[in-house]
């Protein structure tokens, strides 16, 4: 864009959170001027970046720039910029204030989100807050016109997507108006708009936008401006970061170009965005900007490393003082179109960057005979024990201790004036402390165990944080289906690479890189990005070639669009490319894969190779649907070029020698500086090479290289490791290790899972759990999405191996449902492999995944008025699914085809109407725990059989330990007496609840405070009812671990040890332990939330949830689809309920409303929270939902719920929550009441209306 000129400078500038970096091109000089500011320094200047380019300016034209002048820009070429401007105020919410602008029905929209909570252990539902204040409904509706519907007339047209759409309600001005004129009195003067379908028909939103703007809105972000693709809650929270962020953003660029002469007119300005491309000021927005900072990293290190250094791909590994990102580069940048910062949903082009852990800040902790690493943080204030401000100990500290990091190089910034270095005497100081609490620990473990010194505490808190890193970065390779040993590591930020070669070693690399200006990394890279334009619209058609050929006609024009955008800012036409995309799924599935079109490739045959390779499998005869068409302009800029060094004659000269700690003994270190260095230099380890302010840790069998690009390669070696196994103590570094290891399989089991099965409910809805067990069957890590499958699947395994005795084999895999045999309901299929090493059975793995379709009375196999398991499906308590390693397709098949008949009516049940589907997810779940087994041995290999299964036990009883402190803890919280005033040692607490007919949960839970056990007696529950209503017992075990995690309230392993101090009895023949011929299906779904809440009461650890799933399910025989629905939870000692949520038992997700109408004949008229339904109290239980549905044709409605009768209690003197009902409004306007449960035909036109319960108060007012 243009010719360089020669004799001015350049500015690649990141204001970062803590710092901001500068890095200057200086005419006539080989090397950039790099420098380091506060990005916060109000006493000596106003703006980090401003005050950079003046100092270095200064110092290049010699002649002073007073702070109070503006800057010249004679000497300026250009500026490029990321900021975190954007990100800051996300997460600090400081953003504008705004107010939502949504279609009637959808006020609470974006609050209820996808109804999922974040963390399923917290029970006060901490939800990120609302970026608006305000939220008004505009009377408007679009509605689509369906496939079979052949309508025409002024009110039916073609949006944008292809698809019809009819304007059932054009926008209601009249009614509007005073609605924003109310917002502008409160002054609120900045809209974020959002309305039903408005990405295929954007005109009402155009209303909306032309009348805001002519009341006086400063700002208006229109969802269909920024987003045009299908799915109203990203695109509405979307649009909600745009409006709340880019006032913010544009007054700062504003002031930052105002301290320039002529303010910048003459210079070219430009700024980063999260794609990783440059914009002008004018097109610099918010949703676009959060990840500006962390985008010019990825660049940095791609274009200056990828090819120039390695050819491996790479793993970007960037860790500071309060973050640590991880992205990946194989080529070309990885871009998703949405991810989730600071708790707010953005769709757009951003590169994959993913937040791992909170970086140098990571709070150290020894908890339960174990050390923890994060994931809390203690900030930049006060930050780490050695910054002088009376922080916590952090990785810093540690790293400190070791002599990984320098005090001697490290800038002396702290103390009350700012002059003094780090203080290692207070650090060691500290980890004194802790060490007395470690050894303290250990000796009532085992009295003749060594003491651990301070820098083995250290070094194992290090091991502890590399692993808690590592664990992320192999789930986020591994789960695109790309192996983590294969890449290098390109190490950057200020604490990276001093765990470089740690983590690379952990992950299985060979090869390290890292940059020369590896601490201003993101600062460099804005110097290598182009200027990008995008544009994209919605087109949804069929996969065909008359869709292609009116798809490549939108491309067509889209690229006119992005290249003229271009043209206007400066670039010719040979500084322009394009590329053009089609996003692409196949029917029926919610995964869409944005395909770049090739020279001379099928956009489909690419999207089924890219398919295969992230999934790994393709779906035969399905028809691929186009969803969208994008294209991308690149404007190719003068950026910067990697120079390269001539060959050093010279030997490389240490600095002097430091002790660092390595391997558990010291070592005298030479430290070299980088710029003393030269091409060619090799420096074996152990070293440390001083890069500006970045310490740079060479281990021990590992080798640095200078490249003749001045960056530093470092070669590992590998080296076996071997754990000392002690039988009467662990290794409580090991222990903390090998938990994060043992969840790593289990997560990754998960991951395959997900990838490679093909129903929604395991792909989308996440309604799976795999796991891990020890020999004898007992749970060792479980990776659960959805908590009613905790510990549940232990009782499983039990009774498979029981079953199966010594008849099981190498290759074996084994498949069951059944209740009687540990299953949950029959939709729940887990597929167990027994797995060997040298004959010998040495552990368990285990998937469990809802099948959307396993037969029974009523399609989608979760009948109302089930009366039997036999009505419900196929049962299945045992079976060899796969036999020495043959897949027994035939015998699965007729077991789910053809299930047993209901003996006493003589009718035959119907089999599974989607046998394919049961095969493929079946192949999945294979598959999951085959990965499983190749992640286990591989840890065998590297640390031997007799070490894993010793930490297989010792994590149990690590968990054990930790359920033990809370019981013991659990009588002084608790404000009765105990039953047994006799007892000071122990208390016993009674507790009951209901189901809505009447069946009685009484639990009499009895705590030994003294041994810290528990005793769970279900006595007096009521037999087995003639319902489907009915609990196996595996329910009410995870329905109580659930509970136990719940109130430990630490990130503890859920495992067999969990249970350990727990007794549970359930009277055989009760609702809570029915006969095997017991239906069951809503024993998962509805008594599960009963249990949890009866267990809560009695611990009084908060007020009763909503106590119900909701299930809906509806169809006719072309289609089912099936919802559990979000409501209110209750209230606690300190909080309040939280409304619109997934409770307890279940977390899974709402599908979006307009994926909804899209998809399936209905009209969701209203979606949004049932004000008032929370208990009331100190604490108010949060608000149940309601759910509005027209159906457009007849189709069979089920509805399975509870809390329809009893409402859900409230605590402490709260008031209950409001119980739930359901409506079938008729054609003829009779509202009828469906009751909890029912299945009903309705017709065209009819109305079902679902209030969900709200949960119950805390306290009396």
């Amino acid at each position: 864009m243009g010719s360089v000129n020669e004799g001015k400078l350049r500015f690649c500038i990141d204001r970062g959170g803590t710092f901001t970096d500068v890095y200057a091109e200086i005419p006539g000089q080989p090397e950039g001027k790099a420098m380091k500011l506060l990005s916060v320094d109000p006493s000596n200047y106003e703006d980090a970046p401003v005050e950079g380019i003046r100092r270095i300016l200064e110092e290049f034209t010699g002649n002073k720039i007073p702070r109070t002048s503006k800057v010249p820009t004679d000497n300026i070429e250009w500026i490029r910029m990321g900021t975190t401007v954007a990100t800051n105020a996300l997460l600090e919410r400081k953003g504008e204030r705004i107010a939502l602008c949504v279609t009637k029905g959808f006020r609470d929209l974006l609050q209820i989100g996808n109804q999922a909570r974040p963390n399923i252990f917290d029970l006060t539902v901490s939800k990120p807050s609302n970026l608006y204040e305000e939220v008004i409904e505009v009377d408007e509706r679009i509605q689509l016109v369906l496939e079979n519907e052949k309508e025409s007339g002024s009110n039916v047209v073609t949006g944008i997507s292809g698809e019809q759409v009819r304007i059932v309600k054009p926008v209601d001005e009249a009614t509007l108006r005073p609605l924003l004129n109310g917002l502008l009195e409160k002054g609120i003067n900045c809209l974020a708009v959002v309305l039903m379908h408005s990405y295929t028909y954007p005109h009402h939103e155009l209303a909306v936008n032309k009348l805001a703007v002519s009341m006086g809105f400063k700002h208006v972000s229109l969802s269909s401006s920024l987003t045009p693709m299908v799915r109203a809650v990203p695109r509405g929270l979307t649009a909600s970061v745009d409006a709340y962020l880019t006032p913010v953003i544009k007054e700062y660029l504003s002031g930052f170009i105002s301290k320039f002469d002529d303010d910048l007119g003459k210079v070219n300005v430009l700024f980063m965005q999260s794609d990783g491309g440059l914009a002008p000021e004018s097109r610099f927005s918010g949703h676009k900007a959060v990840l500006s900072g962390p985008a010019g990293g990825v660049v940095g290190y791609s274009q200056t490393l990828f090819g120039l250094e390695t050819k491996k791909p790479l793993i970007g590994f960037d860790m500071g003082g309060t973050s640590t990102d991880v992205s990946r580069y194989a080529g070309s940048y990885e871009q998703v179109l949405e991810t989730q910062i600071a708790g707010a949903i953005i769709q757009a082009p951003q590169l994959d960057i993913n937040t791992v852990a909170a970086g140098g800040g990571s709070k150290l902790k020894f908890q339960f005979g174990a050390f923890r690493v994060g994931p809390e943080s203690v900030g930049a204030h006060p930050g780490p024990v050695c910054y002088r401000k009376g922080g916590e100990l952090s990785v810093t500290d540690a790293n400190l201790v070791l002599g990984y990091v320098i005090p001697d190089y490290f800038p002396s910034i702290f103390g009350p004036n700012e002059d003094q270095p780090l203080d290692i005497n207070k650090t060691r100081e500290e980890f004194e402390k802790l060490a007395k609490k470690i050894n303290l620990y250990r000796k009532n473990q085992d009295p003749l165990s060594k003491e651990m010194t301070v820098e083995e505490i250290a070094q194992g808190f290090i091991n502890v944080a590399n692993e808690t890193m590592c664990r992320p970065i192999r789930q986020l390779t591994e789960m695109k289906g790309h192996e983590t040993k294969n890449h290098a590591l390109a190490c950057f930020g200020g604490a990276g690479p001093q765990h470089a070669c740690a983590i690379a070693r952990s992950l299985g690399m060979n090869e390290v890189l890292v940059h020369k200006f590896c601490g201003i990394l993101s600062a460099y890279g804005m110097g290598l990005a182009d200027v990008i334009e995008e544009a994209q619209e919605p087109y949804s058609a069929a996969y065909s070639h008359e869709s292609v050929l009116e798809a490549s006609r939108r491309e067509t024009l889209l690229l006119q669009q992005v290249k003229q955008k271009l043209k206007d800012q400066g670039f010719g036409e040979s500084s322009i490319t394009t590329e053009s995309y089609l996003n692409l799924r196949y029917e029926g599935t919610d995964t869409a894969i944005m395909v770049k079109g090739k020279s001379g490739s099928d956009y489909a045959v690419e999207f089924v190779k890219l398919f295969q390779q992230e999934y790994g499998f393709k779906l035969e005869n399905r028809n691929i649907l186009i969803c969208d068409v994008r294209v991308r302009g690149i404007g190719v800029t003068n950026i910067l070029k990697p120079r390269t060094q001539e060959n050093s004659i010279t030997t490389p000269k240490s600095q002097g020698e430091y002790k660092v700690f390595f391997g558990n003994k010291w070592h005298d270190t030479p430290l070299f500086k980088l710029e003393t260095l030269g091409s060619g230099h090799v420096i074996p380890g152990p070293a440390i090479i001083m890069n500006g302010n970045s310490t740079v840790i060479v281990e021990p069998n590992c080798k640095s290289i200078i490249t003749k690009y001045g960056n530093i390669k470092i070669e590992l070696e590998s080296i076996s490791v071997n754990v000392k196994v002690s039988e009467k103590v662990v290794d409580v570094v090991q222990l903390s290790i090998f938990n994060h290891r043992f969840m790593g399989i289990a997560e990754q089991m998960g991951r395959t899972l997900q990838r490679t099965s093909i129903s929604t409910n395991i792909k989308e809805r996440l309604d799976f759990s795999c796991a891990l067990f020890d020999p004898d069957g007992g749970l060792v890590a479980n990776a659960p999405h959805v908590p009613v499958h905790l510990g549940a699947m232990s009782s499983t395994v039990q009774w498979q191996l029981n079953y199966w005795g010594e008849n099981l084999h190498e290759g074996d895999v084994l498949v069951t449902n059944h209740p009687c045999s540990g299953g949950s309901h029959l939709p729940d299929i887990t597929v167990i492999t027994p797995v060997f090493d040298e004959k010998k059975l040495v552990f368990f793995v285990a998937s469990r995944g809802h099948h959307a379709e396993i037969g029974g009375i009523t399609p989608g196999s979760m009948p109302p008025f089930s009366k039997s398991i036999h009505e419900e499906g196929a049962a299945i308590k045992a079976f060899k699914l796969v036999e020495k390693g043959i897949f027994q397709e035939e015998g699965i098949t007729k077991l789910l085809q053809f299930p047993s008949s209901e003996e006493s009516s003589g009718y035959k049940i119907p089999g599974t109407r989607r046998i394919q589907d049961n095969l493929s997810d079946l192949h999945a779940q294979v598959a999951a725990n085959q990965r499983g087994i190749v992640l286990i041995k591989e840890l065998i290999d590297h640390y031997g059989l007799k070490t894993v299964q010793a930490y297989m036990v010792y994590v149990q009883l690590n968990a054990e330990e930790a359920v033990r402190e809370m019981l013991k803890s659990i009588p002084g919280k608790l404000q009765f007496h105990s039953d047994d005033s006799n007892s000071t040692d122990s208390i016993v607490i009674q507790e009951e609840d209901y189901m809505d007919d009447g069946s009685t949960i009484r639990l009499k839970l009895t705590i030994d405070s003294k041994k810290g056990e528990a005793f769970f007696d279900f006595s007096g529950t009521t037999p087995e009812v003639y319902g489907n209503w009915n609990s196996p017992e595996a329910v009410t075990k995870a329905a109580v671990i659930y509970c136990l995690r719940c109130l430990v309230d630490i990130d503890i392993p859920l495992n067999q040890g969990c249970l350990a101090p727990v007794t549970i009895f359930i009277p055989s023949g009760s609702f809570l332990s029915p006969s095997d011929k017991a239906a069951v299906v809503g024993g998962n779904v509805l008594t599960s939330q009963r249990i949890t809440d009866v267990v809560f009461m009695a611990f009084q650890a908060c007020a009763c949830s909503q106590g119900c799933m909701n299930n809906l399910t509806f169809g006719d025989d072309t289609f089912g689809y099936y919802e559990t629905i979000a409501g209110g939870s209750g209230a606690g000692p300190t909080w309040e309920g939280t409304s619109g949520v997934q409770c307890h038992m279940t977390n899974t997700r709402m599908t979006d409303p307009e994926i909804f109408e899209q998809r399936y004949p209905v009209v969701l008229h209203r979606f949004g929270l049932r004000e008032g339904s929370g208990g009331g109290g100190v604490w108010r239980g949060g608000d149940g939902v309601v759910r509005e549905i027209e159906f457009r044709r007849g189709v069979v409605v089920s509805v399975l719920s509870e809390r329809r009768v009893h409402a859900p209690r409230g605590l402490k003197g709260g008031m209950d929550g409001a119980r739930g009902v359901n409506y079938l409004v008729k054609k003829d306007k009779r509202v009828v009441n469906l009751g909890g449960k029912n299945t009903v035909e309705v017709e065209a036109g009819e109305i079902l209306q679902i209030f969900t319960p709200g949960g119950g108060g805390w306290g009396s007012l």
